[in-house]
């Protein structure tokens, strides 16, 4: 009989079984450690954002630059770019001490950015035409954030991240979902944030930087709620409707802090972006903290069932 081979690498013959799968011991450990790496990388940058955003508001406050239309739009270009770049520095920092998920995550990145713009950004403006309808009340507001822009975002996300890197070798650990996922997530707020800018015509440094960093964590949070769903279908033997429902959770999650985000601002006497970030900060920091508490559980139920069949004590990492 013909020895199965690990459903991973595809090489090596399988000695472990996880969710109904065959793995070898080399991707059976990658597939069931924690990656505390993102954890580290996650925390500093939420903090390096919160503080690009006061320095760059405040020098914009404090020294009003005497700018034309051009330098202020190559100004909010760059900014444009900045959250994303603190991301992907980090990602391959991690890579640097964990060598998985390699170069891949720029390629997800550009890659996402480049379908948001060439079919996501048609689609919600020329086919959907939102900017006609979106804004008319509250009801259209929030169907239209929910079931245009929240599936469309996420379903480009799915896309990128399933059809490139989830069949390679790359993809080898159940963590690596949230990391594709949120790189893709970082892509698509880019891609916004850029169009941003141009349609603005250079936005006001000091508001403008707000809109971008918001943007960023609310897109990059939802494209790692996409990805959580992508790893636990990698390394699990999960029913049909497992990824439906992952888009659909991570479309309205997405829908609901786009209606609720406004709202937020508009709180009070005055309307404030300020709040809007914190809003921001706050679902980032919450949605991140449940894939991870997930992410941990799945990987102690797996090792205790393993320890179950094998008759040894569960070890963690």
């Amino acid at each position: 009989m013909t020895p199965q081979l690990c459903c991973v690498c595809h090489e090596k013959s399988a000695t472990r079984t996880l969710g109904g799968r065959p793995y070898c011991d080399d991707d059976y450990a990658h597939a069931t450690r924690e990656n505390r790496g993102f954890v580290r990388s996650g925390l500093i940058n939420l903090s390096l954002l919160v503080v690009f955003t006061l320095v760059v508001s405040a020098l914009g406050a404090a020294m009003p630059l005497d700018l034309n239309q051009g330098q202020l739009l190559v100004v909010g270009l760059v900014l444009a770019l900045v959250p994303a770049l603190l991301w992907l520095g980090f990602f391959y920092q991690q890579d640097r001490l964990e060598p998985e998920p390699h170069h891949f995550v720029a390629g997800v990145f550009l890659l996402a950015l480049l379908v948001a713009d060439v079919v996501g950004r048609r689609l919600l403006n020329d086919f959907f035409q939102t900017r006609e309808w979106l804004s008319l009340d509250s009801t259209s507001a929030l169907i239209g954030y929910v079931l245009v822009v929240g599936f469309t975002l996420e379903a480009i996300k799915y896309a990128v991240v399933r059809f490139t890197v989830y069949p390679t070798r790359e993809f080898d650990e159940r963590m690596d979902g949230i990391v594709y996922g949120t790189a893709a997530g970082l892509g698509v707020a880019t891609m916004l944030n850029v169009n941003f800018i141009l349609d603005s015509g250079g936005a006001a440094i000091s508001s403008g930087i707000i809109y971008i960093v918001v943007t960023a964590l609310a897109q990059g949070a939802f494209g790692g709620v996409v990805g959580y769903f992508l790893g636990e279908a990698k390394f699990v033997s999960e029913p049909f409707w497992w990824m439906p429902l992952g888009v659909t959770v991570a479309a309205v999650l997405n829908g609901l802090f786009s209606y609720f985000l406004a709202e937020v601002n508009q709180a009070g006497i005055t309307v404030s972006p300020w709040r809007g970030l914190l809003f921001a900060l706050l679902v980032a920091a919450i949605t991140f903290a449940a894939l991870l508490y997930l992410i941990r559980r799945a990987i102690a139920q797996t090792l205790k069932t393993s320890a179950a069949n094998t008759g040894t004590a569960p070890q963690g990492d």
